[in-house]
């Protein structure tokens, strides 16, 4: 079976490569990337050997404890793209879930990165063991913390694999992933701040309480090599024998649980914006956006991450060397304003194959740009009154409430540019949006290419249209703030009018684009 489970594991992969120059590529890049991590990471921890040991235990036993963290949530940012995670997919194989486990846990171990993490690992002998003793229970820590890793890792992917395939799951992962990659940020915020401690001691203060834990104890048995080292052994043997058995459990669960992702959740709710919005082709469009908002996850993302890095940069920006005046506020709102107008590089993305419908009904140039019209209006009636927010947050928060004026006029002029060139991108370099249970693919393969590009293009062509409003605004000159909302509903419509123009005679090249397989 285990044999079985590595060939299944090694044929997707070369059957995932077949034909296509671009996975290819990419995943000589990926195999690159692992080796180059293994080999870096051999070598920090091999060097823990010319340090202090006390300072080296306990950064052992930090590493440990972060490196099985790591292998627990990275895959759950995977679930969807790896066709090993979902054990819903081996649902109507003739195997026990004991048979099913082994198989599982054998293609967990397959593949460069978990090779790679098995080498980083070993270099914890080389920088902690004293001695042969220490040498020999150093080969069986690493061993039972690569056990563990593995073991944790796939007991919490299949315990949520259920809700992993629902919206709501689907939106919680991505919001913790965003809360994750900010939580790096703390570091630098605590330290622009002027909070001042000693790193020594405050990786002593972690390692003392982490020492306890499984991955503590695997790299502590290291630093022992004596009796007390095969004590802890002992219990990390125990731990990973315990989370086998709660994995089993939740495997022989997930196999007999009915996938309610795939149910329909009763009627379709009217949109409490419906008596609100303009009659005709321009109001479907907004009514629709609007649903693609609020069921979406890849669309809220992108919300939530504009929102957390505007709270993020007011904070960096707070310390003595920070910004001061009204650049203070300024700079995060119209940050945040550029990363939401960016949601319209892609417009049609979205829609997919689907998208032959809209292409049958356009009949004018017109018709494009009142679609694109009806899109920009649906992300303006969300992010004119987040961005107010924003602003008002930040200039309270900088102790100068009237700096919001000049804030919210400013960042929605960049907004309006920001849609404008959306517009352009749209019908220029579109894109698909894979149909996968991850919010965070960005396009299907073999379109890598132009999902950089029209990203790319979009940020630098906003950042440099907005130049004429931003900067004086920036360099203290506040009263120009009150030109930025006619510039940017100009170039708004000026971006409608050109993509308009571009989509009308690229419609079919756009629906192809769209319309890639995943």
């Amino acid at each position: 079976m285990v044999g079985l489970f590595v060939r299944l594991k090694l044929r997707l992969i070369r059957g995932n490569l077949h034909g296509d120059t671009i996975k290819q590529l990419g995943f000589v890049f990926t195999s690159l990337a692992a080796l180059a991590c293994a080999i870096v990471g051999f070598t920090l921890f091999a060097l823990l050997r010319l340090a202090d040991p006390g300072i080296a235990a306990d950064i052992g036993i930090v590493a440990f404890t972060v490196f099985t963290i790591a292998w627990i949530f990275v895959p759950l940012l995977a679930f969807g793209l790896d066709e090993t995670l979902d054990p819903s997919r081996l649902a109507l194989f003739p195997l026990t879930t004991r048979q099913m486990a082994t198989g599982l846990f054998a293609a967990s171990a397959a593949g460069p990165w978990p090779l790679a993490s098995l080498i980083v690992l070993a270099g914890a002998v080389a920088g902690l063991a004293s001695g042969p003793g220490g040498v020999l229970i150093g080969v069986i820590a690493v061993v039972l913390q690569f056990s563990l890793c593995l073991v944790a890792s796939r007991a919490v992917t299949t315990a949520l694999s259920a809700s992993l395939r629902s919206r709501r799951g689907r939106d919680a992962l991505a919001v913790g992933a965003v809360l994750v990659i900010l939580l790096f940020q703390l570091p630098g915020l605590l330290a622009n701040q002027g909070f001042s401690g000693d790193p020594a001691e405050m990786v002593d203060a972690a390692a003392s309480v982490l020492r306890w834990a499984p991955p503590g104890m695997a790299a502590h048995a290291i630093v022992d090599g004596g009796i007390a080292g095969l004590g802890e052994l002992v219990i990390v043997a125990l731990t990973v024998a315990m989370l086998a058995w709660l994995w089993i459990v939740a495997l022989r669960r997930a196999l007999v649980t009915p996938d309610s992702s795939s149910q329909s959740g009763g009627s379709v709710r009217r949109s409490r914006l419906g008596g609100l919005l303009p009659r005709g082709m321009l109001g479907a469009v907004v009514a629709k956006e609007l649903k693609y908002a609020r069921r979406e996850p890849r669309g809220r993302v992108v919300w939530f991450t504009s929102v957390a890095v505007t709270g993020v940069l007011m904070l960096s920006l707070r310390g003595p060397d920070g910004w001061s005046g009204p650049a203070f506020v300024i700079g995060p709102a119209c940050l945040a304003a550029m990363m939401i107008g960016m949601q319209a590089a892609n417009a049609y993305g979205i829609d997919g194959r689907s998208l032959w419908m809209n292409a049958v009904a356009f009949a004018t140039e017109r018709d494009v740009r009142t679609d694109l019209a009806g899109r920009h209006l649906a992300v303006a009636i969300i992010a004119v009154p987040l961005l107010l927010v924003l602003s008002v947050v930040s200039s309270v928060v900088a102790g100068e409430p009237v700096w919001a004026v000049p804030a919210v006029l400013s960042a929605w002029g960049v907004l309006g540019v920001g849609l404008g060139v959306g517009a352009v991108t749209s019908v220029i370099l579109p894109y698909t949006f894979p149909d996968r249970l991850n919010a965070f693919s960005g396009a299907a393969p073999g379109q890598g290419g132009e999902a950089f590009l029209g990203s790319f293009g979009a940020m630098l062509g906003t950042s440099v249209i907005a130049l004429p409003v931003f900067l004086p605004v920036l360099f203290g000159l506040t009263w120009a703030s009150a030109l930025a909302v006619p510039y940017g509903f100009l170039a708004a419509w000026g971006g409608r009018r050109l993509g308009g123009m571009i989509g009308n005679n690229r419609l079919p090249d756009i629906l192809a684009a769209v319309s890639r397989p995943t």
